[in-house]
């Protein structure tokens, strides 16, 4: 029996607050009719292949992502995105310069009163820890997939829709697809 374990790493298709400009961390935002679409270009990449496990957010958008890519999901609320705290809900240029470089430099951003990167490896790579080796199809967040693709030395972040394959056990990444191509 391998002891691998490979990560298919879905983010959630657009939704209002993307539309908006805003931080929905927490929040529970819906898709937008855009962010069905891309869940639906997800499902014919997807298409075709086996998976061990198939996880999600306990949030709405990855959630509903999962449901029109896949099938049902089981959600783990371990998968979601970084809590912004006091900036839930604001909008990106609203946030000041300090606020917006600490975040774009990812790694060393703590949200005030919410979460820090570090709290957010923490409970991911808690949820990774306890998944049985094999391929996993998980819908997520562009937070969630930044964090592990940094954690392998790359910084990626993946578009709405977009799709990452993880080596978990190899530690690298094997593939991306930016879906948001693919709608003009």
């Amino acid at each position: 029996m391998s002891s691998a374990l490979e990560l298919w790493l879905v983010r959630h298709g657009q939704t209002t607050a993307n539309v908006a400009g805003l931080l929905s961390g927490w929040l529970d935002v819906p898709l937008t009719e855009q962010g069905r679409t891309q869940a639906r270009l997800a499902a014919q990449r997807l298409a075709g292949r086996r998976f061990d496990g198939v996880w999600s957010s306990d949030l709405e958008r990855a959630v509903a992502t999962a449901r029109l890519a896949w099938g049902e999901p089981v959600a783990d609320r371990r998968l979601r995105e970084i809590h912004f705290g006091e900036l839930e809900g604001r909008r990106w240029g609203d946030l000041g310069g300090d606020r917006e470089a600490a975040l774009l430099e990812f790694l060393r951003f703590r949200a005030p009163g919410g979460e820090s990167i570090e709290d957010l490896r923490e409970r991911v790579l808690g949820f990774i820890g306890e998944l049985a080796p094999g391929r996993h199809l998980v819908f997520s967040h562009g937070g969630v997939i930044r964090l592990l693709t940094c954690d392998l030395g790359e910084d990626r972040f993946l578009g709405n829709g977009g799709i990452a394959v993880i080596d978990w056990s190899g530690r690298r990444l094997r593939r991306i697809w930016e879906l948001a191509s693919d709608l003009s």
